[in-house]
């Protein structure tokens, strides 16, 4: 049991990793349980268990109506494990995300009432809806995973990630995520339309019942534990880690505000993920010129859009 009573495998600390070949396979049965629900959405289904796998958390930036909600729910059903969706409101407490604790009239004594944030997955619906000091609830929780409720600090499930999402539209409505928020999350992505062909199959989906309603988990919670193990331990030369230096240093070079040291170990990590899922217990150059758009992008702050700097770090600096 976690310090708030949340239960966990008693040997949550002595999971062995998978064999590459163990987590690439169970990657594959994610994608594919949760294609069963989303279409057209592949390379962000990847992106999210990277950043699952390299112990990340996700925020999902689009207009209303994309599928970012059902898109993290299918993601987080696929795998068997404790799931809390928070719905970010204008008048949400700091208390509704955390817990808070509780006078008990029968034993005269406070007791604590955890928050949706005691779970493996946070669906985090439309945070920035929510103002500044209730979205800064979950920054301890991102980054040090666990909370601290009336100067008592309780520690969270293993996993914990956070899977948030922000409408883009409507900004006087909205509060602007603060620049130490938007830093914790390991990776943000856009999802964007479906094509005409995509959109044909997802109304053929969605006729009669939604298939989220059904779709059932293809993973175990040890499952995941043991994958993300296997990341933590892909060999990460000393080659590839002075490439990824040289681009933060670009970035830094060129921008307001570059990519901090959290954002290239961000990276490295995304990128020992990403290996994993192409079957190799070894990073490339190119695993990390894959993940560096998604996982710099919402870091930098330029004159133009952060992906252009990254781009253009990825152009500039060479790999040796």
């Amino acid at each position: 049991m976690t310090d708030a009573g949340i239960p966990e495998s008693e040997h949550a600390d002595h999971v062995p990793p998978l064999s590459v070949s163990a987590a690439a396979t169970l990657t594959d049965r994610i994608i594919d349980n949760v294609e069963e629900v989303i279409v057209g959405q592949h390379d962000a289904i990847e992106h999210i268990l990277v950043a699952a796998l390299a112990r990340g958390h996700l925020l999902l930036e689009d207009v209303p109506g994309v599928g970012k909600t059902v898109l993290g729910r299918a993601v987080a059903t696929s795998v068997d494990c404790s799931f809390k969706r928070v719905q970010f409101t204008p008048d949400l407490l700091p208390s509704d995300v955390t817990g808070v604790n509780v006078f008990n009239q029968k034993t005269r004594e406070f007791e604590f009432r955890p928050g949706p944030v005691f779970a493996n997955v946070v669906l985090g619906d439309e945070i920035n809806r929510a103002p500044p000091k209730t979205q800064a609830a979950l920054l301890e929780a991102m980054a040090e995973e666990q909370v601290t409720v009336d100067g008592e600090t309780r520690s969270l499930p293993d996993p914990f990630i956070v899977i948030a999402t922000q409408n883009d539209v409507e900004p006087g409505r909205t509060y602007d995520l603060p620049m130490a928020e938007i830093d914790r999350f390991m990776k943000k992505l856009r999802l964007g339309y479906p094509s005409e062909d995509e959109e044909t199959a997802l109304l053929e989906r969605v006729a009669g019942d939604h298939p989220i309603e059904s779709l059932d988990p293809v993973a175990s919670l040890d499952d995941l534990r043991g994958a993300r193990r296997t990341v933590a331990n892909v060999t990460l030369s000393e080659p590839v880690r002075r490439y990824v230096s040289r681009l933060a240093t670009h970035t830094r070079e060129n921008a307001t505000l570059g990519v901090s040291p959290r954002g290239a170990i961000a990276l490295v990590r995304a990128a020992q993920a990403r290996a994993v899922l192409n079957g190799r217990d070894y990073v490339v150059p190119d695993d990390v010129q894959t993940e560096a758009p998604s996982v710099w992008s919402h870091r930098i702050d330029a004159d133009g859009p952060g992906r252009d700097v990254v781009d253009a770090a990825l152009t500039a600096v060479a790999v040796e």
